[in-house]
């Protein structure tokens, strides 16, 4: 993906969720990776969403209803039953039948051609980095390690013009992805084999894809 293509894309998702009603409430929208690095082109668009979890549902009573009809189970429990009824369509659920905020989350902000790959977590994206990386060395899963190198566009209702400045302009200045795992407590004979293990994972990926994290 062309670099400019890449940003009007992450301008399109801000404004998306500015302006439309969404499944879960969005509180910070960042993005990582390649983008961040001022690569063009680059081989993936990886955006992060931080979301808030309906603990007690906005409209729990609503749940038998789209069970009949959609076959699916959460419907204002997980996901907010006024978008449902706008977007019937765009509803996605687990292997389980539940609702899967996250799919649907990338089905309402992605269209399912592009080399586009949306993180979703309850937790802010600094947060996450960091229990992802103490999880990955625990299990020696560095895949699944999320490159802590990104940029916040857009918070509790407030976009940042002037970090979309620095990141039109490829201004932001960070280091290697071996050297940023170091600063976060890597060993550092660890770190080459872990950012190979992450650039070789986002290699094997294709299309569009979303993964959904809970901490």
């Amino acid at each position: 993906m062309e670099r400019s293509a890449a940003i009007e894309r992450v301008e399109e998702i801000v404004e998306t969720v500015e302006n439309d009603t969404m499944p879960v409430p969005v509180r910070e929208i960042w993005v990582y990776g390649d983008v961040s690095l001022g690569l063009d082109p680059i081989d993936r668009l990886d955006v992060y969403v931080t979301k808030d979890i309906l603990l007690r549902g906005d409209d729990a009573d609503r749940e038998t209803e789209f069970v009949e009809s959609h076959g699916v189970k959460g419907i204002g429990k997980t996901v907010r039953a006024e978008w449902a009824d706008e977007h019937p369509e765009l509803i996605r659920a687990s292997e389980n039948g539940y609702t899967a905020p996250e799919k649907c989350l990338a089905a309402h902000l992605l269209p399912d051609d592009e080399p586009v790959h949306l993180e979703v977590c309850n937790s802010s994206f600094e947060d996450n980095v960091t229990q992802r990386l103490r999880g990955a060395m625990a299990r020696e899963a560095y895949e699944q390690i999320l490159d802590p190198r990104g940029v916040c566009l857009w918070v509790d209702g407030q976009r940042s013009d002037e970090a979309f400045r620095k990141l039109r302009e490829g201004e932001f200045a960070f280091p290697t992805l071996p050297a940023a795992l170091e600063m976060l407590g890597m060993d550092e004979e660890e770190t080459e084999e872990a950012a190979q293990a992450v650039e070789s994972y986002s290699r094997r990926q294709e299309g569009t894809t979303v993964r959904g994290d809970v901490l």
